[in-house]
């Protein structure tokens, strides 16, 4: 039996979702897992300095340097096989992993959505379009997803879902900051923790 599940998180940007996690883990929310890795497609991603000063070790796996999708996933196993991962969790990360990556990981690859799944999610949805799409179809109430990741984009089994309101005259980057603030943030540390928690069982 573990006694805590080692978590990797893979960024791409900013790691506003790798802050929620990290505070997350400090208050106690998470505490049947740790973040044991941070690893970023992206070298200048603000997330590694989140990791830096949170004490976390974090790694640069750009797929631009190892030239093919095949070298990018394989250097990818190959660090969270030398940290012993247990769990991954996308925050951000703007890779499609490939179905013989995913099955490594069957069932312990967690991502968040920005919209309640099935609206707004697939191919091309990711990042501010699936705001401006929930706008432009005219929704009251749009929120977050956390859900297992699969070889369909947005496919996986819901783990937990927030709704979020809508308000009048929300513009995409408003709308952003609210499912953020009010769902992702909160959601995404609480499916950490579930999943964890299944995975010491085990």
């Amino acid at each position: 039996m573990l006694k805590k599940a080692r978590i990797a998180v893979l960024v791409s940007g900013g790691g506003t979702n790798l802050q929620a996690l990290i505070d997350a883990q400090a208050s106690g929310i998470i505490h049947s897992g740790e973040i044991s890795l941070v690893l970023s497609s992206k070298a200048d991603a603000y997330a590694l300095e989140r990791a830096k000063k949170a004490g976390i070790d974090g790694l640069v796996v750009s797929k631009k340097d190892l030239g093919s999708q095949e070298a990018f996933e394989s250097q990818l196993l190959a660090y969270l096989k030398q940290y012993d991962i247990d769990l991954i969790v996308l925050a951000g990360f703007m890779s499609i992993l490939s179905e013989s990556f995913i099955k490594a990981y069957e069932n312990r690859i967690l991502n968040v959505h920005p919209s309640l799944i099935p609206s707004f999610c697939g191919q091309g949805f990711y990042g501010l379009r699936v705001h401006e799409a929930a706008l432009e179809y005219g929704v009251k109430v749009t929120g977050a997803t956390v859900h297992f990741v699969n070889e369909i984009p947005d496919g996986g089994k819901i783990i937990l879902q927030k709704a979020v309101a809508i308000e009048e005259n929300d513009t995409p980057e408003i709308l952003q900051k609210r499912v953020m603030e009010q769902a992702e943030w909160l959601l995404l540390p609480k499916a950490t923790e579930m999943v964890s928690a299944s995975l010491i069982k085990e």
